[in-house]
This record gives C-alpha cells, sequence and structure tokens, in this order.
C-alpha cells in the first residue's frame, strides 16, 4: 500500500485540468471484449483502476498498451480464461466482465468483486437482468457462474430499484442478445450514456440512455471505426471545485461538463460560492464566508453519493451546522473518525451525518486512513486545509479514483508527495 503526505496550510492559485470518468472508464473497458475490432480511448484517466482492468484483459489474451491518455485494446484474439482473482477483488467495477463475457460467448465464471467497502451493494438486480434475457445463475461460494447455452434473447428487464452497475451490466448483455431488450427503471448517469455513444458508434442500436426506459436491440457484430473520447469525470471536477472554494485565491477548473454537475454547484452556490460557470470550465474565486447547508444525496441528476465526502471539509467551513442524508449508501461514513483525528466537528448518527463550524485554524494534521476513495478525497482536501502534516495510509484508495493526483495539486501550490508504506 502507499500512504500520501501532505503539508497543509497552502492557500492554492492556478489552473487544473479534469480527466476522464473513472465511472465511464470502468465500464468501456469490459465493453470493448465486445468488440470484433481493436479499440481506441482517449481522455484515459492514469489510475490504478486502469491498469488493473489491464491485468485482467491480459488474463483473456486482449492485449492493451496506454500512454498519454491514449489506451489501445485488442480483443480480436480474446480467449475464455480464468480471471485473476487478486485485480477482480482490487475493483468492483470488474463485474462488468459478467455482462461482456455473457454477451460475447453466453458464459462467464467470476469470482465475486470487490472495490469500496462503504456498505451493502449486493449484486441481485445484475443477476437477474441475465436471468431474464435466458442465462442460468448459480454461486458456489464467492464464485458466480453463468451460462446462456441456447443464447441470450431480448426480454422486458424491470430494475426493483435504480442502480447504475445493474444498468450498464444489463445494457453489456443485451447488445449482441437476439431481439429487442427494454430495460425498465434503468440509472440516467452520463457515464451509462458515454458507454451507449461508445457502443452506438460501432453499430449498436441503444435508444433512450439519459431516460428511465432504454430499448436495445441485439445485432450481430460490434465494429469500432474512431476513437472514444472519455466524458470529463463529474466527481473529480466536484472534488477540486470544493478543495478551491475551501483554501483557494482563484482556481480555474478546466474539462468540466457543467450540466452533469447542477445538483452540485447549486449547493456550492447555496453555501456562498461565487462560482463563474462557462460552456466547458468553471472559476472558483476566493471565498469569504460560507452558510450551512443540507444534502441529501440521490440517484441523478440529483445529488451525487460521491460528492458528499468531498464536499464535506468545505461544509466544516461554514458558519452553522450543515447535515448530509446519504439514501444510496448510508452506511458510508468511513471518513467520520478519521475527520474527528483532525480536529473537524462531525457526527453520524440516525441515518444522517451532522457536521459543524469548525474553524481552520482548529484542523489539525494527523495520521489517518483512507477507507475508500471518496473517504479520501475528504481527507486529503482536509490535510491540505489543515496545519501540520498529515499522512494519509491506504492511500491506493485515492490513487484509484483520481488522475494524477499529487502532480495536479503540487502544480496547485499543494505539498503533497506519495511513498510506499
Amino acid at each position: 500500500m502507499k500512504k500520501m503526505i501532505i503539508q497543509g496550510g497552502n492557500r492554492l492559485a492556478g489552473e487544473v485540468t479534469i480527466g476522464g470518468a473513472k465511472n465511464s472508464t470502468v465500464a468501456l473497458i469490459p465493453a470493448a471484449i465486445l468488440a470484433d475490432t481493436p479499440v481506441q480511448f482517449d481522455t484515459v484517466p492514469d489510475i490504478l483502476d486502469v491498469h488493473n482492468l489491464m491485468i485482467i484483459l491480459e488474463s483473456m489474451n486482449v492485449k492493451s498498451s496506454f500512454s498519454h491518455g491514449v489506451l489501445d485494446i485488442d480483443p480480436t484474439q480474446i480467449v475464455e480464461a480464468e480471471l485473476p482473482s487478486k485485480a477482480i477483488k482490487s475493483l468492483r467495477a470488474s463485474y462488468y466482465f459478467m455482462g461482456a463475457l455473457l454477451g460475447r460467448f453466453h458464459r462467464a465464471t467470476l469470482t465475486f468483486p470487490g472495490g469500496d467497502n462503504i456498505g451493502p451493494r449486493p449484486i441481485d438486480q445484475h443477476l437477474k437482468a441475465f436471468e431474464a434475457l435466458g442465462a442460468t445463475v448459480s454461486q458456489n461460494g464467492g464464485t458466480v457462474h453463468l451460462a446462456a447455452p441456447n443464447g441470450l434473447h431480448g426480454n422486458r428487464i424491470f430494475m426493483d430499484m435504480v442502480s447504475v452497475g445493474a444498468t450498464i451490466n444489463a445494457i453489456l448483455a443485451a447488445v449482441r442478445a437476439e431481439g429487442m431488450t427494454v430495460i425498465e427503471n434503468a440509472a440516467r448517469e452520463p457515464e451509462i450514456v458515454d458507454l451507449a455513444t461508445f457502443l452506438n458508434n460501432m453499430g449498436a442500436q441503444i435508444r433512450g440512455v439519459g431516460t428511465d426506459v432504454i430499448r436495445i436491440t441485439g445485432v450481430k457484430t460490434l465494429q469500432s471505426m474512431n476513437t472514444h473520447t472519455i466524458i470529463a469525470d463529474r466527481i473529480e471536477t466536484g472534488t477540486y471545485l470544493s478543495l478551491a472554494a475551501a483554501l483557494g485565491d482563484g482556481v480555474m477548473v478546466n474539462n468540466v461538463i457543467p450540466e452533469h454537475l447542477e445538483a452540485y454547484t447549486s449547493k456550492m452556490i447555496e453555501m456562498g460560492v461565487n462560482l463563474q460557470i462557462d460552456s466547458d470550465k468553471i472559476f472558483v474565486p476566493p471565498v469569504k464566508q460560507l452558510k450551512a447547508i443540507h444534502v441529501k444525496t440521490m440517484p441523478y441528476p440529483g445529488f451525487a453519493t460521491d460528492l458528499q465526502q468531498p464536499l464535506t471539509p468545505l461544509m466544516a467551513l461554514a458558519k452553522g451546522e450543515s447535515v448530509v442524508v446519504d439514501t444510496i449508501y448510508p452506511k458510508r461514513v468511513k471518513h467520520i473518525a478519521q475527520l474527528q483525528k483532525m480536529g473537524m466537528k462531525i457526527v453520524a448518527g440516525d441515518g444522517k451525518i451532522v457536521i459543524d463550524h469548525t474553524d481552520s485554524a482548529m484542523l489539525h494534521g494527523a495520521e489517518v486512513e483512507a477507507g475508500e476513495i471518496r473517504a479520501g478525497a475528504s481527507l486529503m482536501i482536509t490535510g491540505l486545509m489543515a496545519q501540520g502534516t498529515t499522512v494519509i495510509h491506504q492511500a491506493d484508495h485515492i490513487l484509484r479514483g483520481y488522475d494524477r493526483v499529487v502532480w495536479k495539486l503540487n502544480r496547485l501550490n499543494a505539498n503533497v508527495k506519495i511513498e510506499d508504506e
């Protein structure tokens, strides 16, 4: 594991450019194995999840190379093989290989995927979708076996709950199935639209993404003709906006899609941050005074669960009592005990997180642990705000989700480094 060492207290200024969306990338890479031609992506974030997915591709004889934000994948010599359990267990998004392998070979065997421990995230909706398309599902301990010896056939799939992962897996399995599939109560996230754009550009017939009903007419082949540019990461964007408002002397955040962040930026404006929003960039001026707010996380286009923790350090600076209710992952509280170690007045109970005003002078460096990606982001921002040295252990979690984060922070006048534990 790695640790992140932060010398806090520096004011930040300058420009930062947002990378491609992690949550698109981790679906697009498994989707690439559905293609009958080589595939190329650009603006790919340089994060650990990408390198772990490349290890999984290698196990299937799928060659890939990654340089300067461009990822080339050649699935033309793909073979069925046991996938490496270490790489599978390191990131939850590896479960997208279930849908992709089922779509390609009509069978798949995967160990139960890992990733962030942010409370229960069952895959029953994924498995229900696969069964609707004609697959049989069996589980043996931590392993899932999927098989559709007679091929996959379009069907109506109703999601009992809005699930990004299950919606994506259903698309991946249905895109080469015979006939029409209708996914109802589908998730609407921009990353799902990005995936469908990639598949449609290869000849898929997917309609309705971005709404709660998606219609897919199966096709026999998918062939890539162009490089697919991954959309900007709205969670990385929100993290830097919070950081810039908390301790910035004027920061420009480039490569932004503002409409993907409206629920988040409206809350920042409500707090008193005078965001200057352009078509593809947002300027965050120095902030004088902040008001407390209430945040309730919801499926897109509501306030993203992944952004409640990055906003927490900014809420701590606000006058009064701010409240977070996470309806998506109520147990997403790993950051709280760690932030308390740094002097933040924050508690959780009765299904909500309460953040009381904490003057930045009361924040101090400490030894803390990043329990998951976004918890790590909140510790990182607080460490930059605090006086003294903060050491974030298990910083691999941060590196899983944030593109070239040390380089980007240091260019803004932060003092951050990564070392091996």
